[in-house]
């Protein structure tokens, strides 16, 4: 049956239920227990012939000649109704001609359990509480198309279990490193997601226009990292905030244009002492969302319990490339490096931007945990140089199956440095690198009031996907698509 005659039909019986006196779209309920408390309490419900009003959507409907059985599906379990003619009377034959698989219905009755042991509800009462129009797919094959799976990520979730639970484990993630860091003093702040300049990350913005103030602006592109430092400049020693961020830039299985992240700083610590709590954090979430410190991704196994190793950032490039990032070299070197490796020369040639590229053909072998550290000045215009070595800053990333999963660094808080290397990235978007951040001449100034040393670190939902071992897009519970031509 065509889907239009199929909501014909179910429109008619909408039309009939009206007429039988019951409401199709009732405002509320009576329901006594949700479907798992129903089968928690089942044995002591039976025995004291309770009786219950339990909700949910029609899963499945089996008639048997003067019964019939309903499979409800309410979100926390699936419990099967049973209805007897002789018990509903009139009931019993509206129900059977008016209800369809993805009805949401109430059923009342007391608890029971079959002859073959299945807990289950001896209904006498049904009433409708939303009749759907068109049918929920079948939910043994669900919906094999990605598109239309990510269109209707509704259906995909009610039909698959497994997306359900990785909805719930994707909140568990969230708020066991909101506990994490609450339980060490943190304070959670909220930063503006709307900037004048855009700061905090290598990226290119999102703009819209502000019509009060009839301004453009941007959408952030980190969670506040230049306006949680203005707060230890305020005297706030420990902040964080978990929220959106928004980047204009292409779409991969890592990457994604709005995603959600978090961003803490520590004031009187340095990124060494900031492994250790890393490496603590990342077991945590480990162990408490997945009971597992064990974990396949993109084909490699990750186990986060040993020995994390340090991975020094020039040394493999000199290992690999035979060059020494620190040390000049010529733009038509490195250009002759990437055609040689079969990279992309970028269309803005500048060191740094390629020196990248070639890093990150060699980060794809790299299966980790560990932390890379010893990067060039150029490459982190946010972080502290290194007092042995001036040439690098004091920042790791985290390292895990080929990617960067984290990243955290000494701030820089040296206001001089930091007007230096702001003007050193204004160059490059002179030059046609719209990813180079803006200078802020206003955060300059807070330094310039004193900011104490400090430890910060960020980390996306990047890693709540690897944990998951699915793309970034498959890990969010609504990705964005595009319209419909």
């Amino acid at each position: 049956m065509a889907l239009e005659e199929i909501r014909r039909e179910r429109l008619e019986k909408l039309e009939r239920l009206k007429e039988a006196g019951m409401e199709p779209y009732p405002a509320r309920t009576g329901r006594t227990h949700s479907n798992q408390q129903f089968l928690d309490n089942h044995s002591a419900l039976e025995a004291n012939s309770e009786e219950v009003i339990m909700a949910g959507r029609v899963m499945s409907i089996r008639e048997h000649g003067g019964s019939l059985f309903a499979d409800i599906f309410d979100g926390t379990a699936k419990v099967q109704a049973y209805f007897k003619k002789e018990s509903l009377g009139e009931a019993f034959e509206t129900f059977t001609a008016l209800v369809d698989t993805g009805d949401i219905i109430e059923a009342g009755g007391v608890a029971f359990t079959t002859q073959r042991g299945m807990p289950s509800l001896l209904g006498n009462s049904w009433r409708m509480l939303a009749k759907s129009l068109v049918p929920v797919p079948d939910q043994w094959f669900g919906i094999k198309d990605e598109d239309e799976r990510y269109r209707k990520r509704y259906l995909d979730i009610l039909l698959s279990d497994e997306l359900a639970q990785r909805i719930r484990r994707r909140s568990q993630f969230w708020n066991t490193i909101r506990r994490f860091l609450l339980e060490r003093e943190f304070v959670e702040v909220e930063t503006p997601v709307l900037e004048t300049t855009t700061g905090g990350a290598e990226a290119r913005p999102f703009i819209t226009h502000h019509n009060a103030l009839d301004m453009d602006v941007y959408l952030r592109i980190s969670a506040g990292e230049l306006w949680q430092k203005r707060l230890m400049v305020a005297g706030l020693p420990k902040v964080f905030e978990i929220g959106r961020i928004f980047r204009n830039e292409g779409m991969s299985a890592e990457h994604a244009q709005d995603y959600t992240q978090v961003e803490f700083y520590e004031a009187f610590k340095d990124y060494r002492a900031g492994m250790d709590m890393i490496v603590e954090l990342y077991r945590t979430i480990a162990e408490t969302v997945y009971g597992s410190q064990i974990f396949s991704i993109k084909g490699v196994d990750v186990d986060l319990s040993q020995d994390w190793a340090t991975y020094d950032f020039c040394a493999l490039m000199q290992e690999a490339y035979g060059f020494d990032p620190r040390e000049n070299i010529k733009a038509e070197e490195l250009e002759n490096l990437l055609k040689e490796e079969d990279i992309p020369v970028p269309e803005v040639a500048e060191t740094g931007r390629m020196v990248d590229l070639l890093w990150k053909k060699i980060r794809k072998g790299i299966v980790g945990p560990g932390f890379l550290v010893n990067v060039p000045v150029y490459l982190e215009p946010l972080a502290k140089k290194s007092e042995e070595d001036p040439r690098v800053v004091e920042r790791f990333q985290v390292m895990m199956a080929g990617s960067e999963i984290g990243k955290g660094f000494s701030e820089l808080n040296d206001p001089l440095d930091q007007a230096e290397r702001f003007m050193e990235q204004q160059k490059l978007r002179e030059a046609g690198d719209e990813e180079a951040q803006m200078p802020d001449a206003d955060f300059v100034e807070a330094l310039e009031y004193g900011m104490p040393p400090a430890f910060g670190f960020g980390i996306s939902e990047r890693l709540f996907s690897f944990f998951e071992n699915v793309s970034i897009r498959e890990g969010q519970i609504f990705p964005l698509m595009r319209p419909r031509a």
